[in-house]
C-alpha cells in the first residue's frame, strides 16, 4: 500500500479495527516516510450481486451510486451523512445475504425509500418522485397522502 500523500510503500499499521459486523477491518497507517497518517479497509473480495433495471440491463451492485443517489435526495436536509452510510450498510447487506445474485432496482428503491420515511420525510419524497417516476403533481400528492397516513399511525 503506497501512502496516498508521498507515494512511499512503506507504512505500519497504527490500529485494526473490525466493522460493519465484522465482514470488513479498518487499519490506520502512518507512512514511514512523511508520517502522514490514512485509513484503508479491507474486505473479502466476492462476486458482486447484479442489480436488473428496469429495461432489464444487469450491472454490478454499486454502493457508491447509491450513496450518491441519498446524498441528492439529503441535500440541504439536516441529514448526517453517516445515517446515509447506514442505509447503504444495511441495503448492501441485505443485497449480498441473499442466495439469489441478482436483485432489481424495484427491490432496492423499497428498502431504502422504507429507511428514508423514519428518517426524513422530504428527502423521502424526493428519492420516491425520482424512484417512481412521478410525472405530475397528483403523484405527489399521493405519496404525501400516504406520508401522513403513516406518519399518524
Amino acid at each position: 500500500m503506497n501512502c496516498p500523500f508521498c507515494g512511499h510503500p512503506d507504512n505500519r499499521v497504527v490500529d485494526s479495527r473490525d466493522v460493519r459486523d465484522g465482514s470488513e477491518v479498518r487499519r490506520r497507517r502512518e507512512c514511514a516516510e512523511c508520517e502522514r497518517r490514512f485509513t484503508t479497509y479491507e474486505r473479502v473480495d466476492e462476486l458482486p450481486p447484479s442489480v436488473v433495471k428496469r429495461d432489464g440491463r444487469r450491472e454490478n451492485f454499486d454502493r457508491e451510486k447509491l450513496l450518491t443517489g441519498l446524498l441528492r435526495a439529503c441535500e440541504k436536509r439536516p441529514v448526517p451523512r453517516r445515517e446515509l452510510v447506514v442505509i447503504v450498510d444495511k441495503v448492501e447487506s441485505t443485497v449480498a445475504a441473499r442466495e439469489v445474485r441478482e436483485i432489481s432496482t424495484e427491490e432496492i428503491g423499497n428498502m431504502v425509500i422504507e429507511e428514508l420515511r423514519g428518517l426524513d420525510q422530504v428527502a423521502y419524497v424526493r428519492f420516491a418522485s425520482v424512484y417512481r417516476r412521478f410525472e405530475d403533481v397528483n403523484q405527489f400528492m399521493e405519496e404525501l397522502k400516504t406520508l401522513l397516513m403513516h406518519r399518524e399511525d
